[in-house]
């Protein structure tokens, strides 16, 4: 699932367990955030996300304008 066009035509959030939530910083040199959905707590994926950044630290998000969802593989094993 990604971002899809709702019926007033701007675009809707979704996303399912597994999913990666990418934060793009606004501004030229802000660093890119990465982190896997650990949780989707709307049944249709709507936001909030419970999100394991590649950090390791977990956080509640409600993504703005500069995040945006992408189904990819789960953080690879660390040590393998």
């Amino acid at each position: 699932m990604a971002n899809r066009p709702s019926e007033k035509g701007d675009s809707v959030m979704r996303a399912q367990r597994g999913d990666w939530l990418v934060i793009e910083g606004p501004h030229a040199g802000d660093v890119r955030r990465e982190g896997q959905i650990m949780e989707v707590r709307d049944p249709d994926g709507a936001p909030p996300y419970l999100v394991r950044w590649q950090n390791g630290g977990q956080s509640l998000v409600f993504p703005g304008p500069d995040g945006h969802v992408q189904h990819r593989p789960p953080h690879p094993a660390k040590g393998r």
